[in-house]
């Protein structure tokens, strides 16, 4: 596993990094080092925009807040493929879901209008503010896209069919996830088109589905189960909610079809 610096303060920026380069920060970012860390020109800073790797950078002088960019600490590596679709929550515990989603490493978050959906407006500026701050926590070389919301229907007609979808359904009857994924990447018959991880190795497109905390209409379900390279998933005895069942469902999917193994 590769070495963090989870001690000095990292930023997201939008400008190119190279050896001297002096990227420019938004005005929040600049309060933020001055005001809040109390930082001077010349201290370190990390930087990272998602395609240029890690850099060691150091607060310029004057008034406008920019960053000098020093030396790379990390290559940019690329995310696994792994779409995250989900009926959106409300508040602090949709940010909660995409933090951690960011943290499991899901390269695109797509908010699906199911039937029983209780939110219906979703903030997409927030959901992106929300994933960058937990890249910059947690040493996270690549924001996902943040997609904006598409019905059920539009969803489904939208996926491409070799991207493997993991339906998480509490109606379902396998009882033992770990053997319901691993039964996929061991069957000869499932091995699709690969792509390449961040680890270096092949995993094939994912995408995880996790419905409404009021679970999936009868006619959605029986949509979803007509299609093809489809695992059902449940995720054990319990009911989970629909923020600790993303957690679950994507480390369970990262440790046997993903970047994990």
């Amino acid at each position: 596993m590769p070495k963090y610096d989870l001690r000095g303060p990292r930023l997201h920026v939008t400008g190119a990094l190279k050896a001297g380069a002096e990227v420019s920060l938004e005005k929040p970012q600049g309060h933020y080092l001055r005001n809040v860390l109390r930082l001077s020109s010349g201290d370190e800073v990390l930087a990272f925009n998602g395609k240029d790797g890690e850099w060691r950078a150091t607060l310029a002088d004057g008034k406008r807040p920019a960053l000098i960019a020093q030396e790379q600490t990390r290559p940019q590596t690329e995310p696994t493929d792994l779409h995250y679709l989900f009926a959106p929550l409300k508040h602090e515990r949709l940010d909660y879901m995409v933090q951690k989603a960011v943290e499991m490493g899901v390269s695109r978050l797509q908010p699906v209008l199911t039937q029983h959906t209780q939110v219906n407006r979703v903030n997409v500026e927030r959901m992106r503010a929300n994933a960058i701050e937990a890249a910059e926590q947690c040493g996270v070389l690549s924001i996902p896209e943040v997609a904006e919301p598409l019905s059920f229907a539009r969803a489904l007609a939208a996926r491409t069919p070799d991207r493997l979808l993991v339906f998480c359904d509490e109606a379902a009857d396998v009882r033992d996830p770990v053997a319901a994924l691993a039964g996929v990447r061991e069957a000869p018959s499932a091995m699709l088109p690969l792509t390449m991880s961040s680890a270096g190795g092949g995993t094939q497109p994912l995408a995880l589905l996790i419905g409404p905390e009021g679970g999936f209409a009868e006619d959605e379900r029986a949509a979803l189960l007509k299609l093809t390279n489809l695992v059902r998933l449940s995720l054990g005895p319990r009911i989970l909610r629909a923020d600790t069942a993303a957690v679950a469902a994507l480390a369970l999917i990262q440790a046997v079809l993903g970047d994990g193994r």
